[in-house]
């Protein structure tokens, strides 16, 4: 008589279950929140890879059906959404969302953020020449940035980063999905900001703002850390 031999759970190509695929249905439905991955592991007793394979196999069944909702992936975690073409019809229900403006300055304090982070505004201030007190603060209220830290140095000055919503509105998966920047590039925009730079400085540069004084700071290269 032939054994009856289930596949393992750690396998590549974890079996199909209907009731974990419903648990983790309904576990994100409820969270609303993005959920990290190894949090639904655990919850479901399985592992690690074949949590990932249902959410995938959960999330290609939602498109190949059209339905209403979505799963997409954040870095570590899974969150379900309404899918984009129901929005026109939702917008008539449910209250419109509030909706943010980036300006130029906004978005080239957001870019610096999500290349070198984590960062402190002290390091976004040498990259752009000018104060960024407001631009950040603005970036913090649309929740785009937030505080990750503290730098191990004198006055502890704050560290921040990116959120999942910079993920969410930006439509990548992870940070690793940023464009790169060539170093060719990186150079000519050095030299562009320089010379802007120098445009506008005053006789004494000891005060900064967002509309365009400098800081006493010489800018430095625009690169990704690592």
């Amino acid at each position: 008589m032939e054994d009856n031999i289930q596949e393992p759970s750690n396998s590549s190509e974890p079996r199909t279950n209907s009731n974990i695929l419903s648990a983790i249905e309904g576990i994100l439905f409820v969270m609303g929140d993005s959920v990290k991955i190894d949090s639904l592991a655990n919850a479901l007793g399985i592992g690690y890879d074949e949590c990932i394979f249902y959410l995938e196999q959960l999330r290609h069944e939602y498109e190949q059906e059209n339905r209403g909702i979505r799963l997409i992936p954040l870095e570590d975690s899974y969150q379900m959404c309404s899918a984009a073409e129901i929005y026109k019809y939702l917008i008539k229900i449910a209250k419109q969302p509030k909706k943010y403006q980036l300006t130029d300055t906004l978005l080239e304090t957001l870019s610096i953020i999500a290349y070198k982070q984590p960062v402190t505004k002290a390091e976004i201030e040498k990259i752009r020449g000018v104060s960024s007190d407001h631009a950040v603060s603005k970036l913090v209220e649309y929740n785009l940035v937030e505080e990750v830290g503290r730098l191990d140095a004198p006055g502890r000055p704050m560290l921040f980063g990116t959120t999942e919503q910079f993920l969410r509105s930006f439509g990548v998966k992870s940070l690793d999905d940023l464009p790169q920047i060539d170093p060719e590039s990186a150079e000519k925009y050095k030299a562009e900001a320089e010379e802007e730079a120098l445009k506008i400085m005053p006789a004494n540069p000891g005060k900064g703002g967002d509309e365009g004084e400098p800081v006493p700071n010489n800018i430095i290269p625009f690169k990704k850390n690592g």
